[in-house]
């Protein structure tokens, strides 16, 4: 069991009969009332999104979600391939179960895959990956006065602002859970 006033980002339980993950949450404590936790929660099975506030006594039974390693192959069409390092079976996951996390990922990377009774929903990947720019502006001299960011492209076709020191053909580590540029490799 997990009390309302313990939730976290990434945490899963079961309410109402089906099994959300939350997205986002805040513990507000107004100066008149009690106080209450507002979360953003998504259902892991169909991926709708709910706000909802809990009272922080409320209590929900967990939800055991499987998080096992498994190495990106590659997608024909829609579907992506991943194979299980332990068994060597492919896994076919449809595209709109892999996340906005995903656009980092190349093919023969490790990632965890999220599933819950045996059915896939989401996918984490590594948190940090190291990519190679294949398009961006030249910088300008002399325009650094402030923090200038200018977009790239990388090799995996996701676009990010990156500072304008870069260059094509430069490799780059990215938080992939944010999706910012760290650091130049």
């Amino acid at each position: 069991m997990i009390s309302a006033g313990d939730f976290r980002n990434g945490v899963t339980f079961e309410m109402d009969g089906s099994v959300v993950q939350i997205i986002e949450f805040q513990h507000v404590k107004p100066g008149k009332g009690a106080a209450f936790v507002r979360t953003k929660l998504r259902n892991v099975i169909t991926g709708a999104v709910v706000e909802k506030t809990f009272n922080p006594t409320d209590k929900y039974p967990t939800a055991f979600v499987e998080r096992k390693e498994m190495e990106y192959l590659y997608n024909d069409g829609g579907i992506y391939y991943f194979m299980d390092l332990e068994t060597y079976e492919q896994t076919p996951i449809n595209e709109s179960q892999l996340g906005d996390s995903f656009r980092f990922v190349k093919e023969n990377m490790t990632c965890k895959v999220l599933s819950y009774k045996g059915n896939v929903f989401g996918l984490e990947p590594p948190v940090f990956v190291e990519l190679k720019v294949t398009a961006t502006e030249p910088g300008v001299r002399g325009d650094t006065a402030t923090n200038v960011t200018k977009p790239a492209t990388l090799e995996t076709g996701a676009e990010i602002r990156v500072p304008i020191f870069i260059n094509e053909g430069d490799t780059i580590r990215i938080d992939t859970r944010t999706g910012e540029y760290m650091e130049r490799v």
